[in-house]
């Protein structure tokens, strides 16, 4: 068995030396890489780099810097429609003018047309009849219909019967009659009006 009251050996221990060596070899690489090496330019020089700059951008000889007087004396060029305008005023350009209607040739010059004369106007029809059909019923096993004159008065007529002195009834459906003025001028249909 060993003695254990033996000094410690002053030797150094593999794992500490695999660690350091590990630690120099990313160390290495670290300095080595291209990125690390050279640090990014800030996007904003800093205040001492600016003024530096600009004074050397206006450092020119004076004998390089001219003047031209004559140009700045000419007058300023026409405003045509386009320049015209005012930015902080509404307004719409009005629309050219129409052109000009194409000319009619009249009466003995070339390509007249005659109007042709035109049909007189048809005879205008028998007034609307103004009763309002409200109804049917049954009286004895005939039907009759309701009407309503102007007055709201109601009166009762069955087919083929003479209604105001000026009407007949011609026919009686579900929802409508047929009526017809008593001198043959014309015929109307009235619907059921509730």
């Amino acid at each position: 068995m060993a003695d254990s009251s033996a000094p410690p050996s002053t030797r150094p221990r593999p794992a500490i030396l695999a660690a350091l060596a590990v630690a120099l070899v990313g160390l290495l690489a670290y300095s080595l890489w291209p990125a690390a090496s050279q640090p990014a330019a800030p996007s904003n020089a800093p205040r001492g780099q600016r003024k530096q700059a600009a004074g050397t951008k206006g450092t020119t000889d004076a004998g390089s810097l001219q003047v031209e007087l004559d140009a700045l004396k000419q007058p300023p060029p026409a405003p045509d429609d386009e320049t015209a305008r005012n930015p902080f005023r509404f307004y719409v350009k009005p629309p050219p003018p129409p052109p000009p209607p194409p000319k009619v040739p009249t009466a003995g010059e070339p390509g007249y047309v005659a109007p042709t004369p035109q049909p007189p106007p048809p005879p205008p029809g028998p007034p609307p009849i103004a009763l309002k059909f409200i109804g049917t019923l049954e009286v004895k096993g005939k039907k009759v219909a309701i009407f309503s004159d102007s007055r709201g008065i109601p009166v009762y007529a069955a087919e083929g019967e003479t209604v105001m002195g000026q009407y007949r009834v011609v026919k009686i459906g579900v929802e409508s009659v047929t009526l017809e003025y008593l001198n043959g001028t014309g015929r109307q249909v009235i619907p059921m009006r509730g």
